[in-house]
């Protein structure tokens, strides 16, 4: 790559980055430092992103960015123990332990390993007892994820200040601890998994609907989920049904992502996507891992979700979607999983199975539908079924609305055209 384009693509580069290895150093790094000092991990690597953003815009990108960036991290990270008296006890053991990994080349399969395997024990160690579900989840995504705190609340349908809040009280537990605190050993892994299950899932959501970012899908963050769903896989405990119905889910739906964008990335809706843009392979292993999920006796909502997936995935084509399996399969899940966003999605299929009008009916009826007002895919699902029974004048207002809502440029532009449509209709 020629420096100009380098240097014009640093902060494309440091963003990807962001997401795909500051996840991975955060991890190495509390290992090194112990969970209590979480906030200096964080710190330590938020510096070698930000020395790699001034110095890759003179310079141009090295050859191996992700090596540069941990070999950067590293040397700040030595500097800090030999400099701080908290560490004055162990720092030779910690800065030979160090020095050791740094002589680790990057690309070396068994130092990749050994990342892989901070990673993961990361993922649970942020799942500390003293925190709820939803606060371990939140910091897994700020910490591991690269989530930002809107991003967090977007996926929790939630504000900011209470992401920032539990954020507080996770780095408060962990720093109050004042010891090294680790996830423990097999005895609290089931318990501590189904926060993992959902930081995964959470992640390949904000990939599959990006709320802060230019693009409306972000295939990095779909890939990254995927990557951790089979890292947990590997895992002898966590090698079980509920972990393969989510590898399944992801596989479904990561082999649709090429059909649902066009152009500059402009989304297509799922009636107008070419299928032969799916990745059949990707199907077929959605298909295998459904197929593992279902070998005891187990049922989740990771299941039921890719049961659904599986129907649209196997369709032809979009008439030929089995929409009143589709609507059982979301009764089903709606038991297990009462949120709002389940409440949309199973009225949009009863619309789209029994007319219009009865979809319209679904959506007007969802449980604590008063947390779908901020959501632009609410009212742009009234908009389409408005337009389906002809009330083109309501149809209008709804996509004005789901408009005002949009979460990136791309959504914009997507419910404008659907606005557009509307005045099309009027002849305007």
């Amino acid at each position: 790559m020629p420096q100009r384009m380098a240097t014009r693509a640093v902060p494309e580069v440091v963003d990807h980055l962001f997401r795909r290895e500051a996840g991975k150093m955060v991890s190495y790094f509390t290992r090194v430092f112990g969970m209590n000092r979480l906030s200096l991990a964080e710190d330590v690597v938020q510096e070698a992103l930000c020395q790699a953003l001034q110095t890759w815009s003179i310079r141009g990108l090295p050859d191996n960015p992700p090596a540069w960036l941990m070999r950067v991290a590293r040397n700040r990270a030595i500097d800090l123990a030999r400099r701080d008296k908290k560490f004055r006890d162990f720092t030779p053991e910690l800065t030979h332990l160090m020095k050791l990994r740094e002589e680790s080349r990057q690309a070396d399969p068994v130092f990749e390993k050994e990342i892989q395997d901070d990673q993961l024990r990361m993922m649970f160690s942020c799942c500390h007892p003293g925190l709820s579900t939803e606060v371990q989840v939140t910091l897994i995504l700020k910490t591991l994820c690269g989530f930002s705190v809107g991003e967090i609340a977007s996926a929790f349908l939630a504000n900011e200040d209470s992401i920032e809040k539990r954020l507080g009280r996770a780095r408060k537990l962990f720093r109050d601890s004042g010891k090294f605190v680790e996830f423990a050993g097999e005895a609290e892994f089931p318990e501590r998994l189904e926060a993992v299950y959902q930081a995964i899932y959470l992640l390949f959501n904000e990939g599959y609907h990006a709320s802060e970012s230019e693009q409306t899908i972000r295939e990095d963050l779909c890939y990254e989920a995927l990557r951790l769903g089979l890292l947990l896989s590997e895992h002898p405990m966590a090698a079980r049904p509920k972990t393969f119905a989510l590898l399944a889910l992801c596989c479904f739906n990561a082999a649709r992502l090429a059909g649902r964008v066009e152009g500059h990335g402009e989304l297509i809706q799922l009636e107008h996507q070419d299928r032969s843009k799916w990745d059949a392979g990707l199907i077929a292993k959605g298909f295998g891992y459904l197929e593992k999920s279902a070998a005891e006796q187990e049922m989740s909502e990771f299941h039921v979700e890719a049961a659904i997936a599986s129907l649209h995935s196997g369709a032809e084509s979009f008439e030929k979607t089995n929409w009143e399996e589709i609507v059982k399969l979301y009764d089903l899940l709606y038991l297990l999983k009462s949120t709002p966003i389940v409440g949309l999605n199973r009225a949009v299929a009863v619309g789209y199975a029994e007319g219009a009008e009865r979809g319209l009916e679904e959506l007007a009826r969802i449980a604590e539908g008063d947390k779908l007002e901020g959501y632009p895919f609410y009212p742009a699902a009234m908009g389409e079924f408005y337009l389906l029974a002809g009330r083109r004048s309501e149809a209008e207002k709804s996509f004005a609305r789901a408009e005002g809502l949009a979460r990136n440029p791309a959504e914009r532009r997507f419910l404008e055209g659907k606005r557009k449509e509307c005045f099309l209709e009027y002849g305007k």
